[in-house]
């Protein structure tokens, strides 16, 4: 029996020794299970962002159980809010086959596998004067909400490395996407650079199964910067990083294999250029190479941007169907949350049925009725 099932009992009720009256009692049994997240959302998740959240989840899991395949798109400071602890078992586990992600996620997932242990949290951050950002300024940390990235430890720990790989690259005229040089810088390093967990690194896990990734807007991040810097004291060309323009036209290629067979789902946290790139590339194929394509076959956004005018962040799903995009068929769910919550309990639980599939399909199988139920009452 499952954790949170009911179990029926017959229980004596009375006094003294008097005879009593013979009543059946349910109660919840604490048992342990191997499915504790997925039996939590699929009980207790029942409306409203809860549901939103427990019917994305289903839905992912039916998409992959059926041989598709799921795409994450990767906005707001993801990796220096450590969700590299679920997401990097997730790749590990062939629950991700490829990503977008912001410049700013790429290189704060490399942070915090050599500086994790240089990082300070400041949960009083909300409190916090002018006077208070001043001084961490001058302790060399750069907040991220509750969080900061320590700059020696980090920037420039990085730096020594990577700006070494750019200028033998201008040397030998060689040119890659920007991720393909953290992809190869993640691997060459030692175990003894790590401070934090190296199975809790996202980008480790995503260079060593060769994820297929877009980095758009990379300019606009740390180490976007950096390079900017030395391009323009001549260390380095800018040629030896490839455009975004170049990106796309990858991604054209990277999409018709992705997409083969049953499709592949479109999963986004957050909104702005790290979504909008590469869900662009279903219309692009279609008219602009004028090509017969596939259309994403899921989609699911976790967003604190409520709808609003002309914010993409905050635009309903069907908007997208009249950019082609997405199709009146296609599963489509906005979660108003906070992604830091709501993404890691969902990748756990897809860890757990994955582990545990036969088990999996019977909870959801069970929680679905229960929602049958629920609306034939209406």
């Amino acid at each position: 029996m499952h954790a949170g099932s009911v179990a029926r009992v017959s229980r004596r009720i009375g006094s003294g020794g008097g005879r009593g009256v013979e009543m059946d009692v349910k109660f919840a049994l604490p048992m342990p299970t191997s499915l504790p997240i997925l039996e939590f959302i699929a009980g207790n998740y029942r409306n409203f962002n809860a549901r939103a959240t427990r019917d994305a989840l289903f839905a992912w899991w039916d998409h992959l159980q059926a041989g598709g395949r799921m795409y994450l798109a990767m906005a707001g400071a993801m990796s220096s809010a450590q969700l590299g602890i679920t997401l990097a078992p997730a790749i590990r586990e062939g629950l991700i086959h490829g990503m977008s992600v912001t410049g700013a996620n790429l290189e704060e997932s490399l942070f915090r596998l050599v500086a994790h242990d240089s990082y300070k949290d400041f949960p009083e951050y909300r409190y916090f004067t002018k006077k208070d950002d001043t001084r961490i300024l001058k302790q060399r940390m750069r907040r991220v909400t509750d969080t900061s990235i320590p700059e020696d430890d980090a920037f420039r720990a990085v730096e020594k490395i990577l700006v070494p790989m750019w200028k033998r690259a201008s040397e030998r005229g060689e040119r890659r996407l920007w991720h393909e040089y953290f992809y190869e810088l993640v691997q060459r390093l030692p175990r003894s650079k790590f401070e934090g967990d190296p199975r809790e690194c996202w980008l480790l896990e995503a260079a060593k199964a060769r994820l297929p990734m877009v980095v758009p807007g990379h300019e606009d991040s740390t180490f976007g910067n950096i390079f900017a810097s030395h391009v323009k004291f001549g260390d380095c060309g800018a040629g030896i990083v490839k455009s975004g323009i170049e990106y796309m036209a990858q991604f054209y290629d990277d999409y018709r294999r992705l997409s083969r067979g049953r499709g592949i789902g479109f999963f986004q946290i957050g909104g702005g250029i790290a979504g909008d790139f590469p869900i662009c590339v279903v219309p692009s194929i279609k008219y602009d190479l004028q090509e017969k394509v596939k259309p994403w076959a899921y989609f699911c956004q976790i967003s604190d941007s409520t709808t609003s005018y002309g914010s993409y962040s905050g635009a309903t799903p069907n908007e997208k169907i009249t950019w082609d995009k997405l199709t009146e068929r296609t599963p489509m769910f906005v979660i108003e949350s906070d992604a830091t919550i709501v993404m890691p309990l969902m990748l756990r639980a897809l860890l757990e049925a994955k582990a545990h599939p036969g088990a999996a399909e019977r909870i959801i199988r069970a929680s679905r009725a229960e929602s049958r139920k629920s609306l034939a009452r209406r």
